[in-house]
């Protein structure tokens, strides 16, 4: 599932090769993934016009597009992608391209969740938490130190906090040493600046790799292991569900229960 490390390398992609071109045309093969506009419309919009600087914030990826046009707004749900062509045939999960001089750029998506928006930000992003990546340390307890709820259920809530998905979460949480299942309201000012120190690590480090990286010496490298074991301390990792999602966590550095 694409997390925040994701969709920043889709930024990249489209930065490094869309922005300022041109638009030549607009294939659009799947209908399905377009929320609140018509192909036609959609096409209409973007043939002939130029990408500005591309903008993420969470899970979102915001295309400005040149003339006062409301924004390409693209979110990837659980399989989608955005990527670069110059030569080969279409992608059988290809589900619309913009097609320019030097190549296409094409967004795909297996099982189609989410999808694209023309539209202005601040309309489809309203009720979106503040961005993982740029939030300061002292407000990350200001967003989440009050809350009544467990704390892994709190931190890939977008609308709590913008980014972080299943194995963010869980890999923050183990290099923090906080249980999952730790309620907000009774963390404290170290475990906050330990929880934004090892969040600021983890995000980096991920983008650098345009995706959680499943390392052995990280959490996401043993947590689908039959019997995967702690990286940092060797037991037995624990599986269980918190919120409805899979959950990984060391019983030994993160305790038993919460």
């Amino acid at each position: 599932m694409p997390e925040l490390p994701d969709v920043e390398g889709f930024r990249r992609v489209l930065a490094d090769h869309a922005t300022g071109r041109r638009i030549k045309g607009v294939s659009v093969f799947d209908r399905g993934v377009l929320r609140g506009v018509s192909a036609s419309r959609l096409a209409q919009a973007l043939t002939g016009a130029s990408l500005g600087k591309p903008w993420r914030h969470g899970k979102w990826l915001v295309v400005p597009v040149a003339g006062g046009k409301p924004s390409l707004i693209l979110h990837f749900g659980m399989t989608g992608g955005l990527f670069w062509v110059t030569v080969g045939n279409r992608h059988r999960h290809d589900r619309f391209v913009l097609h320019f001089d030097n190549g296409d750029l094409s967004y795909r998506d297996m099982r189609k969740l989410q999808g694209l928006w023309l539209a202005a930000p601040d309309r489809v992003l309203a009720g979106t938490g503040p961005d993982a990546l740029e939030l300061p340390r002292d407000d990350l307890r200001g967003v989440l130190g009050g809350q009544k709820r467990q704390i892994k259920a709190a931190l890939v809530d977008q609308s709590v906090l913008a980014g972080l998905g299943n194995l963010l979460a869980d890999e923050i949480l183990w290099r923090a040493r906080i249980h999952p299942r730790q309620v907000c309201a009774e963390l404290d000012n170290s475990d906050f600046a330990r929880l934004h120190a090892r969040m600021g690590t983890v995000l980096k480090q991920s983008i650098k790799d345009g995706r959680v990286p499943a390392r052995k010496s990280w959490l996401t490298g043993r947590r689908d292991e039959e019997s995967g074991s702690c990286p940092r301390c060797g037991t037995v990792l624990k599986h269980g569900r918190v919120n409805g999602r899979g959950t990984v966590w060391c019983p030994r550095c993160q305790g038993e229960n919460a």
